[in-house]
């Protein structure tokens, strides 16, 4: 009998043959990187960790042996072996104590173990050892320094992050990251004035530096808020490669019987102001008509009220966070989406890159964010007549649509049995003005008018929001140097939604702020009687209380300026009956007002959602307007930097017309459809 045996290969494998090279120090460290990035990308990651730890050991007399230690830890994290890494990382800064990608990984390493005092300390021990930089070291000492902003702000720790986050923009005032921070760091502390400049920093870095949110909260200029949402996507965003992209066809439905898909994407819905202000809309909206998904990019959550109400009242709920932008713009394409609604723009979370690759015919800007997103892709934004009147529309590349009030709101909401005044802190039987927006919208002219107003109002009080008690202090110091006994400011700590929506009721009058004025805020105030005055100006946030206000049938509440708004807070004051009555007015209105009528919310988004497929159907989409946007820019960097807080519309436009001029007789500018529509508006 006879037996054929297959010979064995002599051939070893190729990870036995590059340990076996790495033993007997053949393996070139180039070629060791190269082997171990092909087995991380066929999901062998444990064998690359393996091959580094054979060539660690052998080549350990290897002059780059510190880049081996480094590769070395990336793998063995990604494996979830983050000892390991560790370990690694600190053997590396042992053979090279300034390699600045390894004290980078590893304060993250710490940071991620919840060892954040010792990640702080790694980088800031990278910083002190590269005080004297270097070209090649410059990038990783911005880099720690920035962690150490982020992680002392996390902490709570306002005074410290500031302070490093200026030592990043001292080192290059170009790069905007920690300039972006820093900048809402001090807003949020009530430091004035909110930029302040160095021999290295001018304001304008700062400015260039500033999110389209954070500036906002800083000037009230529609045309250059307009200029910085245009950059800040040319920043964010860029030109995504859409070769898989192709732009499809709308479909034919209109007249069909066949509903419209429309999708929401949201890092906020969930227990957050946006998921409040939308749950009771997507849950009224006809599903005759209309099939609604809903795109969640935030957080996970768990056992939040919030979220469950929306995955009930969506027909599809997807959690996209965990996808790349190209594949959450893909899942969206595939459930053929009509309609696209962007309910973040550039705010936290946001996803804004999905939309660059247009997965939907239709995308809207709605309900999420302040402002014009000046973007190519964004053809729709829905607002009311009151935050964008017709002739503001220049500030906006968007088309607009309008609904009744552009704040959703939830009837179902819980309040909790309203407190005493004396169980919140108030005093019983003072005159209570109350301002419970984030303290980041207190500019130093708002706060001077309130010290105007207390002032003028002896036995008054002025109730806030509580911060970190040094900004609580800083503001109680700041009232006393106005001549305000500071005692006079009391702060209200947090408290769980339904507490904190019973206890505003208690206040006799809510003291807006401007430029970014009270959104949902006003909304809550409102709801629980509690009236709103409020001074809009020509931008989305600074207008958007003035549409509740307006909503909620009381526009007597409605300044025309500063000196109007001071004087009707003393008046009110003064003259408690008339406030009696506006407070009667809101109770008898409550239920029939605009504010609170959510189904007829619901049925005109739904007519504007089907307006806009009309339109994509027939071929009359609009095309959003870029033109000039960087020239609108710098003009505008120009005139906020001359702090000019308020003025009407007919001295604002001029201002730009006036430099727009110097512009054009420099270059000829091409004609758009804001202010250079004719070539004789210059």
């Amino acid at each position: 009998m006879t037996v054929n045996i297959a010979p064995v290969s002599t051939q070893a494998s190729p990870l036995v043959s590059a340990s076996e090279r790495a033993r007997n120090q053949q393996l070139p460290l180039a070629e060791l990187f190269q082997i171990a990035e092909v087995l991380g990308r066929i999901g062998k990651q444990s064998q690359a960790v393996e091959l580094y730890k054979t060539w660690i050991a052998f080549n350990d007399a290897n002059p780059l042996l510190h880049l081996a230690y480094f590769n070395y830890a990336v793998a063995a994290n990604q494996t979830g072996d983050a000892a390991a890494a560790i370990h690694a990382l600190r053997a590396c800064l042992k053979l090279s104590p300034e390699f600045g990608p390894a004290h980078i990984n590893l304060g993250r390493l710490l940071e991620d173990s919840g060892l954040t005092g010792r990640a702080v300390e790694q980088w800031r021990d990278f910083a002190k050892a590269t005080a004297e930089i270097t070209a090649d070291k410059i990038g990783y000492r911005l880099m720690a320094l920035q962690h150490i902003g982020r992680v002392l702000e996390a902490g709570g720790l306002l005074e410290e992050a500031e302070a490093a986050l200026w030592q990043a923009i001292e080192l290059q005032p170009s790069k905007t990251e920690a300039g972006q921070h820093w900048t809402s760091l001090r807003q949020h502390q009530c430091k004035w004035p909110t930029l302040i400049t160095s021999e290295h920093v001018s304001a304008r870095h700062l400015l260039d530096a500033m999110s389209p949110l954070i500036l906002g909260c800083y000037s009230d200029d529609p045309l250059f808020q307009l200029g910085k949402a245009y950059r800040y996507h040319k920043s964010l965003i860029g030109r995504p490669d859409l070769r898989d992209f192709p732009r499809l066809p709308p479909k034919q439905k209109s007249g069909t019987g066949e509903r419209l898909r429309v999708g929401y994407v949201s890092s906020d819905l969930r227990d957050h102001a946006v998921g409040f202000a939308l749950r009771e809309v997507l849950e009224l909206h006809d599903k005759s008509s209309v099939e609604v998904f809903a795109y969640y990019c935030g957080e996970p959550r768990s056992n939040d009220a919030t979220q469950t109400r929306i995955k009930n009242a969506v027909d599809c709920w997807r959690e996209i966070s965990t996808l790349s932008d190209i594949d959450a713009a893909k899942q969206i394409r595939a459930d053929e989406i009509d309609i696209l609604v962007d309910v973040n723009g550039y705010t936290k979370h946001a996803r804004a890159k999905i939309f660059a690759y247009r997965p939907a015919p239709v995308i809207v800007n709605f309900c999420g964010y302040p402002g014009t997103t000046a973007s190519p892709f964004h053809q729709y934004v829905i607002a009311d007549e009151h935050i964008i009147p017709p002739e503001n529309e220049i500030y906006y590349t968007e088309k607009v649509l309008r609904i009744a009030c552009n704040q959703p709101i939830d009837r179902k909401r819980l309040i909790a049995a309203r407190p005493t005044r004396a169980e919140a802190g108030l005093p019983e039987d003072a005159f209570v003005y109350a301002c419970l927006n984030g303290m980041q919208k207190i500019t130093a002219n708002c706060f001077a008018r309130w010290m105007q107003i207390l002032s003028a109002t002896p036995g008054s009080v002025l109730w806030l929001l509580a911060e970190a008690p040094d900004v609580n202090e800083r503001l109680r110091q700041l009232a006393a140097q106005a001549g305000v006994a500071p005692e006079r400011l009391i702060f209200a700590s947090k408290a769980a939604n339904p507490n904190h929506l019973a206890r505003m009721a208690l206040a006799d009058l809510f003291l807006d702020t401007f430029p970014y004025g009270a959104h949902s805020t006003a909304a809550d105030a409102i709801t629980v009687g509690l009236p709103v005055l409020t001074m809009p100006g020509k931008s989305f946030a600074s207008r958007f209380c003035s549409s509740i206000v307006a909503a909620a049938g009381v526009p007597e509440l409605i300044c025309s300026g500063p000196e109007d708004y001071v004087s009707r807070a003393i008046a009110f004051a003064q003259d408690r009956e008339s406030l009696t009555a506006i407070r009667d007015s809101l109770q008898r209105q409550r239920e029939t007002s605009a504010l609170r009528d959510i189904p007829g919310l619901a049925r005109r988004l739904e007519h504007l959602f089907w307006q806009m497929q009309g339109e994509i159907e027939r071929g009359e989409t609009p095309a959003p307007d870029m033109r000039n946007l960087d020239v609108y820019y710098e003009v505008g960097a120009e005139i906020v930097l001359e702090n000019i807080e308020f003025e009407d519309d007919q001295a604002y436009r001029r201002r730009y017309l006036e430099k727009l001029a110097q512009w054009n007789d420099y270059a000829p500018l091409a004609r758009d459809s804001r202010l250079l529509r004719e070539p004789e508006s210059l």
